[in-house]
């Protein structure tokens, strides 16, 4: 007789070895953190980041920044945050924050809130300070979320300090007035995932090249909620050549936060359906991602898209953030692909606009397209030509 094994008790064995793992992983960035005396030195440090769009999305939250389901997204290539950190001794933590020249200390708050609840990992900061200085190649007005791009940037110039530290000789420690050589080789990218999740939710899948999956599935092997894994060298060539044209439908403020709908998943009566539905989809997704299923990419990723909107419409309070022209270029969208065969389609990020996603096979069609087309139900016919990304890369 063939024993069977019960699914729930699986499910939760997998989740006892992730545990495991993640603590594993702690322990030894614990272990390495650098705990000595920072010499009298200063420096420079300097990354970019994109910005990713998510195909299955993450929409609800648990725990510190964990997912309630897996996500899978593009990362961006000209959609980015450039961040330097320069850096000093000091006899305690100093702090500041600069967006695009101009001192902001409501995000700079953010950052040092960050910064102070992972100190055990980085304590070398209480000997240090540091004057961050970021800047976006996208306007605000796009309505792009810079969280992720942005947070992920200070995460790889943080680990690169880190670094400079670590790589000290017993001797350069000991010299007065030193500078740190710059790193040699490359920054661990789980190690980056893990905190720049910590810092913004969906900063976990922009440090990696073309595709990212965060969170737990049965779907692939060493997927975590603690971190994303990169999907580059898992998915057809096609999808590396892949455009996304973002329509700036409105630069208005949303009406409620990415992070206020995040909390309202908690009583939304359909979350349980949605959670099951977003790990069935990543099942489906990452089959037609490998084989270069496009007709199957685009049913998902339209269906995710319309499915978020749904759920911020289902919630308590309720809230619509998606516009009439919103579903003027969907249906555009829509006719315009039945009528050519072109496989183009189109996601939604937590709000107006609308990303069309298309091989680079498709790019001449579609920017007629959206010329001649579309450009009228884009706010001041703003629009940004973007593609499938590399990820992190060092500037400095």
């Amino acid at each position: 007789m063939k024993l069977q094994i019960n699914p729930y008790l699986r499910g939760l064995k997998s989740q006892d070895s992730t545990k495991r793992n993640t603590m594993e992983m702690e322990n030894k960035w614990l272990s390495e953190a650098f705990i000595g005396e920072v010499p009298d030195f200063h420096g420079r440090v300097g990354w970019q980041c994109p910005s990713n769009i998510a195909l299955v999305k993450y929409w609800g939250k648990r725990g510190k920044q964990l997912p309630q389901n897996p996500s899978i997204s593009f990362t961006l290539s000209e959609c980015r945050s450039e961040t330097f950190i320069n850096f000093e001794k000091a006899d305690r933590f100093g702090f500041s924050f600069f967006f695009e020249g101009k001192e902001n200390p409501a995000f700079g708050a953010k950052i040092e809130k960050f910064l102070l609840e992972n100190q055990a990992f980085f304590p070398f900061i209480n000997q240090l300070n540091l004057k961050v200085e970021s800047r976006n190649t996208f306007p605000h007005s796009s309505g792009i979320a810079s969280s992720a791009s942005s947070m992920s940037a200070f995460v790889m110039c943080l680990l690169e300090i880190e670094s400079m530290l670590s790589g000290l000789s017993a001797s350069s420690r000991a010299l007065r007035n030193s500078v740190p050589e710059p790193v040699e080789g490359t920054i661990d990218l789980c190690k980056a995932s893990y905190f720049s999740r910590l810092a913004s939710g969906s900063a976990a899948r922009s440090v990696f090249p073309k595709m990212a999956l965060w969170g737990k599935t049965e779907a692939y092997e060493g997927s975590s909620d603690e971190y994303a894994v990169s999907l580059e060298n898992d998915i057809h060539p096609v999808f590396k050549t892949y455009h996304d044209s973002i329509l700036i439908v409105s630069g208005e403020t949303k009406a409620v936060s990415s992070r206020a709908g995040h909390a309202l998943m908690e009583g939304n009566p359909y979350a349980p359906a949605r959670y099951a539905q977003a790990n069935e989809n990543i099942k489906n997704l990452f089959a037609a991602l490998k084989s270069g299923d496009l007709d199957t990419f685009i049913n998902i990723t339209e269906s995710e898209a319309l499915q978020l909107h749904a759920l911020m419409m289902c919630s308590n309070p309720s809230f619509i953030l998606m516009k009439p022209n919103t579903l003027r270029i969907i249906e555009m969208v829509r006719n315009f692909r039945n009528e050519t065969q072109i496989p183009i389609c189109f996601t939604l990020d937590a709000g107006p606009n609308v990303h069309l996603l298309y091989p680079e096979t498709a790019a001449e069609n579609v920017g007629y397209f959206v010329e001649s087309k579309l450009i009228d139900y884009c706010a001041d016919n703003q629009w940004i030509i973007d593609k499938v990304g590399d990820g992190s890369k060092k500037l400095l």
